[in-house]
């Protein structure tokens, strides 16, 4: 890493704006991505305009990019962290996303290709980060300059896991944002069969309610659309201060994706190194990047289907010893490959390979 060279310009003295999540940075985009390392390297910034100059811009998938992909001087950052490349081109929800996103005003000008705009404004930008080895592999056919760069869970797990003996009934636990609430409804058949032979409850932790589309319309309850799922499903609302308690007080975790999805395929592994930070034993589906994790952390809890899932949750709901195993290795992997020193240095690295440094000795702000 190059950033203490002298000819680096700090990010202390540079002017930067961020394009957020929200404006408030509360969305746990911003929380757990650039607003965080800013947070912790002392790094000042702005909401972005593109109206103003600036030395370096930061773009969340927020952000309008029919306008930032045309912004002039300041070197730029492109968080684009799903899969959107991935999405086949006959895809009907792709194919009418860029008018959509222009009719909803996200999108200042009309770019009808949504996979072209997305193409644009990684040719356009300096660095490029994103989550995956295949959303770089695809990304590096217009920006050469790409990183993978995971979020920090840190502000989350407050909690860790000790006692792996089983609740009575099983408690099972999902977390993540509403819009993915339904992956879950692989499960239902799953834990219909598992109910037939023991006492089993799913536990979810997410918003109350959200927007169906668009992040702005169809506001719809997130316990009403859950029930439809899953049938007595028990809710909790997610908050920062309590959200690791609720999942640690439950027995085994759940990540299901749907693999014929691309775009949910794609996903990373964040979510599964956030349980696993607190030492919850996880099963997941075998998406490629579920399965790299699972391997490098030295187990194999992935299903591909319906009856592999069902025999995985057979067996770690009857074994204690398999699950605080499964817990154990997966908090020392996230300890040993993504400990907050090594998540800030990926982000030292993304604008040391534009002509920045982080300034002081990388220390980590409490």
């Amino acid at each position: 890493m190059t950033t203490d060279l002298p000819h680096l310009q700090d990010l202390q003295h540079a002017r930067i704006g961020y394009v957020p999540y929200s404006h408030s940075l509360d969305r746990p985009g911003d929380r757990r991505r650039f607003a965080y390392y800013a947070s912790k390297r002392g790094i000042r910034f702005e909401i972005a305009d593109p109206d103003k100059e600036y030395d370096l811009v930061i773009l969340s998938a927020r952000a309008d990019i029919s306008v930032w992909s045309r912004y002039p001087g300041a070197r730029l950052v492109y968080d684009l962290i799903d899969s959107y490349l991935a999405i086949p081109r006959t895809d009907l929800k792709g194919r009418l996303r860029g008018l959509v996103k222009f009719l909803s005003r996200q999108s200042r000008y009309l770019q009808l290709n949504h996979w072209k705009a997305i193409e644009a404004m990684c040719a356009r930008a300096d660095a490029v980060v994103c989550s995956t080895a295949e959303q770089r592999r695809d990304i590096l056919k217009f920006c050469d300059n790409v990183h993978i760069v995971l979020d920090a869970h840190m502000g989350v797990t407050r909690t860790v896991k000790t006692d792996y003996s089983a609740s009575r009934p099983f408690r099972l636990v999902w977390e993540g944002l509403p819009q993915t609430l339904g992956s879950l409804a692989l499960l239902e058949p799953v834990l219909k069969r598992l109910r037939e032979k023991y006492p089993v409850e799913m536990h979810i932790v997410t918003d109350r309610e959200f927007f169906r589309y668009m992040g702005q319309y169809g506001k719809t309850s997130t316990l009403e659309m859950a029930r439809q799922i899953l049938p007595g499903v028990h809710f909790h609302e997610w908050k920062e201060s309590d959200c690791a308690d609720i999942i640690c007080s439950c027995d085994l975790a759940v990540i299901p994706l749907a693999l014929t999805d691309p775009f949910a395929a794609g996903k990373p592994e964040n979510k599964l190194l956030l349980f696993w930070r607190m030492g919850m034993p996880v099963v997941t589906t075998s998406s490629p990047a579920y399965v790299r994790a699972m391997h490098a952390a030295g187990m194999d809890l992935t299903a591909g289907d319906q009856v592999q899932w069902q025999a995985t949750l057979e067996r770690l709901l009857g074994d204690e010893a398999a699950r605080r195993e499964a817990g154990t290795l997966g908090k020392a992997y996230t300890e040993r490959e993504f400990s907050e020193a090594a998540l800030l240095g990926r982000w030292d690295a993304v604008f040391a390979s534009l002509g920045f440094r982080c300034g002081e000795k990388d220390a980590v702000r409490p």
